[in-house]
């Protein structure tokens, strides 16, 4: 049972991306799924969540309107498609699944939940 978070890169401004996060040993369309991202010496925030069963969808202030998060239940993962990137997306991108997708999931994972902490996808936006 794990997740992994690819599809980064190095994209010029106003490109675009699209990041996955790939569940292994359970269906990920069952549960809700939240991206984060983690810039150098900073805390974690939070990006874009999808819930498991209503696919409510919340995105933070700085990428709504220029991202959108979908489950792929073909691959058994959840992306994130990133458009118009500026070089303050430059981070390195995470993601979590587990139950209820909120404001308060995007601020903080829950404990509970299961991360690709171990592996990123780094986003590297040049100017």
């Amino acid at each position: 049972v794990q997740l992994q978070a690819s599809g980064g890169g190095l994209v010029q401004t106003g490109g675009s991306l699209r990041l996955s996060c790939t569940a292994s040993g359970f269906k990920l369309g069952d549960y809700a799924v939240a991206w984060y991202r983690q810039f150098p010496g900073k805390e974690r925030e939070g990006v874009s969540c999808i819930g498991g069963r209503d696919g409510t969808t919340h995105y933070a202030d700085s990428v709504n309107g220029r991202s959108t998060i979908s489950k792929n239940n073909a691959t058994n993962s959840v992306d994130l498609r990133m458009d118009r990137l500026k070089p303050e997306d430059t981070a390195v991108y995470y993601c979590a699944t587990g139950h209820g997708c909120s404001m308060d999931i995007m601020k903080r994972p829950p404990a509970t939940w299961l991360g690709s902490w171990g592996q990123g996808t780094q986003v590297t936006v040049s100017s």
